[in-house]
Formats: C-alpha cells, structure tokens, sequence
C-alpha cells in the first residue's frame, strides 16, 4: 500500500529475499566468530522488522531494543525502527511510545512526523473496524433476543 508520505515510506516498504538473506548471513557469521556489531545486529534488526511477516518484525523489535538499551548513541535510531516495527505490527501504543521519544529530541524529523501521521490513522482505522464489529454483535444480538421473545410469546 503506498503512502503519500513519502518521509514514511518505510512504515510500508519491504526487502527482497535476496536483501535480507545478506543481512542475515552477516549477522549469524558474526555470531559463529564470538563477536557481533552493533552494526550488524542493527541491520539484521531493520531488516526483519521491514519484512511482511509478523514473527520476524517482532525478532527485529527485540534486537533493536537489546541496541537501544545497550547503546545510548544509537537510540535515535533504534527508536525509530522500532516505532515502524510495532505499527507494521498494528503495536499503536508502543509505536507512538518509541516515536514521541525521537519526536521529543528531534521535533523537527520528518520521518517521526509522518509516522506519527501513519500511526494516528492506523488507530482512526482500527477504531472504526472495532465499532462495526460491535455494532454487527449488536446488531446479530438484537435479532436473536427478539427471535426469542417472538417464540416465547407463542
């Protein structure tokens, strides 16, 4: 789906296989050698959290907060992956926890903005969703009490 946010964009683009393969490769190599970058797991972090497939956005959440918490200077960074990750993951709450704390040292970044513009209509959205699906329950509920009223006056 795309967006006309273009500073957001990667709130909804993906890798390729290909792409994130080397990154994976990269990141497990450096596993086996004893010693893994922050680099690395960042990447491998970004990469999975940019895939369409809910276990591995949540695997890439997890190692970018492990950075976030182990490395002050990439925060910035890390917080706003994490954001995206926890949005894709439909996560509002914590998507706007982790942006409101880039948007907190950095007003002015427009990606934050247009994340927090994805992430304000995700809520509006899924909002509208679960009132139409109590309305229906409603609705269905209605149909079945006055169905047993009707027999029961019989």
């Amino acid at each position: 789906m795309p967006t006309e946010l273009p500073y957001a964009a990667e709130a909804e683009s993906s890798l390729s296989f290909e792409e994130l393969d080397v990154l994976k490769r990269q990141y497990y190599k450096e596993i086996e050698d004893g010693h893994v970058t922050t680099q690395s797991k960042f990447n491998y972090g970004w990469g999975l959290i940019k895939t369409q497939n809910n276990e591995m956005q949540t695997e890439g959440i997890k190692l970018l907060q492990e950075i976030y918490s182990a490395s002050p200077p990439h925060r910035r960074e890390c917080s706003y992956y994490i954001a995206v990750g926890y949005y894709k993951l439909k996560n509002y709450a914590n998507a706007k926890k982790f942006n409101d704390l880039l948007l907190q040292h950095e007003p002015g970044n427009m990606q934050a903005q247009s994340l927090r513009v994805l992430i304000e209509r995700g809520v509006t959205r899924d909002g509208y969703i679960g009132l139409g699906i109590v309305a229906g329950a409603a609705a269905v509920a209605g149909v079945v009490l006055a169905s047993v009223i009707k027999r029961t006056k019989k």
